[in-house]
């Protein structure tokens, strides 16, 4: 196997990371020697063993010699002393003749000293094998770690003709069951999600990963005004899956009663429309280290969303099917832009057929509408 055939096994191992280690990123290490692999290692849950290190240990517990082999790691090996020491210094230590790296490390602790030390020390480093996949596979945490707020998608499903929901207000369901199994893993990687209240009240959601060994995001209802039902799923489950709703309210009695069954109350200023403010929920998410929010619905709060300029990227399913309906939703709601070059635009846009869906993904560009 060559370079890049490695860098692959590299990327699988690092998906087993996956809604585990948050705010960390996602690292797969692959050790071989003439295109042999002979150690393999990931980053399995944050405060555990670096990728690096965990397929040194694998190849020390199998017997396994490394010197003079080459490694194959996703992201930048560290070079600081964080909940883990610097595996610069273990891929040193362990006789490492070559590291082959994927993506480069942004985080300032790291940003090309990690490489600087390894060339220092008389490694060969070869960079940016199959970089455009290993960015990829952390784009949660090379926005968070140069921008220090969350990654936000915004995520929705709709028919062909734009629909999220018949008239009477029937969603279930849009998309096909493939579709739905890629938004369940979405879920298990993403640290948080986020609903308004009006889902709650009509779909009554669990907002859980259904996978199994799946990771449950915490789940965020915006409820300016308390009204997410006391029998709700997402309150029944409050204990085993954190609940937070953010509330305009000051009713303490009302509030009361949501802590007594597990949740968080956390209170937040109205944003220009008198709801919770979208803006300021994500920020104090950030602020308390969750790297990522995953908005599910509805149209309301993804219009707000999109209007206070917090969203990251945008994943719209589209099903090939036709609801019609002149009441019938559609994914954005709220006052809408005033003129088509008022428009978000998507950038960086992908294609891809998930069973009998497509969908469509694409970075918000801002800066252009904003000009």
């Amino acid at each position: 196997m060559d370079d890049r055939d490695l860098m692959s096994v590299a990327l699988r191992h690092a998906r087993l990371g996956a809604g585990k280690v948050n705010p960390n990123p996602m690292v797969g290490a692959v050790i071989a020697r003439d295109g042999a692999i002979i150690a393999t290692g990931h980053h399995d849950h944050f405060g555990g063993w670096h990728a690096e290190r965990a397929a040194l240990e694998a190849a020390k517990r199998d017997g396994v010699d490394v010197r003079g082999a080459t490694i194959y790691v996703t992201l930048e090996p560290c070079c600081h002393t964080g909940k883990q020491p610097p595996c610069t210094q273990a891929l040193i230590d362990a006789g490492i003749a070559r590291v082959v790296v994927g993506s480069p490390d942004p985080n300032p602790l790291v940003a090309g000293k990690g490489v600087r030390r390894l060339t220092d020390a008389g490694i060969e480093v070869t960079q940016g094998v199959l970089r455009e996949e290993c960015d990829a596979l952390n784009e949660i945490f090379l926005h968070y770690i140069t921008t220090r707020t969350p990654f936000v998608m915004l995520k929705y499903a709709m028919t062909l003709d734009g629909r999220i929901a018949t008239a009477s207000g029937l969603s279930r369901w849009i998309t096909d069951e493939a579709a739905r199994r890629r938004v369940h893993e979405d879920r298990g990687r993403f640290a948080s999600i986020m609903v308004g209240v009006g889902t709650v009240i009509a779909d009554d959601p669990q907002l859980t990963c259904r996978i199994d060994g799946g990771h449950d995001p915490i789940r965020v209802i915006c409820d300016t005004d308390l009204r997410t039902p006391r029998d709700a799923a997402v309150v029944a489950t409050a204990r085993e899956t954190p609940t937070i709703i953010a509330t305009c309210s000051t009713d303490e009695t009302r509030a009361r009663a949501y802590r007594d069954a597990g949740c968080e109350i956390l209170h937040v200023p109205a944003d220009a429309d008198g709801h919770a403010s979208v803006a300021a929920i994500v920020e104090t998410l950030g602020g308390r280290g969750v790297d990522s929010v995953m908005i599910e619905g509805g149209g309301e709060l993804a219009w707000s969303a999109l209007r206070d300029q917090v969203v990251t990227k945008v994943s719209a399913y589209v099903a090939p099917k036709l609801f019609g309906g002149r009441t019938a939703p559609g994914p954005v709601g709220g006052a809408g832009v005033g003129a088509p070059d008022d428009a978000f635009l998507l950038t960086r846009r992908t294609v891809a057929t998930v069973g009998d869906d497509i969908v469509i993904e694409g970075g918000v560009d801002y800066v252009h509408r904003n000009r």
